[in-house]
């Protein structure tokens, strides 16, 4: 089985030890824990935004919670877009992921097709 345009492609699935497919996941994972990060980023301006707005009566401040509001909508697309962009680069190194057969010796549907 070949991995096309993985840095493992040189190497037979035999070859590849326990530590190769543990920085797979942990690349996944960390892919992860971005993207809640965002998410937690995105949660803070939506509550700051309309704490600014419902608590106080400056018109800077509440302008500055309207502006929090849509940045907060930018920050979750750029979340999602750069989540979406490193999920589909690790799927084409076959970094594994849920639902794959990644652990050495593990046998999958994909397999038995071949």
């Amino acid at each position: 089985m070949e991995m096309s345009g993985s840095p493992y492609a040189e190497f037979s699935q035999e070859e590849l030890i326990l530590r190769d497919y543990l920085a797979a996941h942990r690349t996944t994972l960390a892919n992860d824990r971005t993207l809640l990060a965002y998410i937690r980023t995105t949660l803070t301006f939506l509550i700051g935004g309309v704490s600014f707005i419902q608590f106080f009566d400056s018109p800077f401040v509440r302008g500055t919670g309207w502006s929090f509001l849509p940045l907060a909508l930018v920050v979750l697309a750029v979340g999602l877009l750069r989540y979406g962009r490193m999920r589909s680069a690790l799927a084409e190194m076959g970094a594994g992921g849920p639902g794959k057969a990644s652990q050495p010796g593990a046998h999958s549907a994909e397999d038995d097709q071949q």
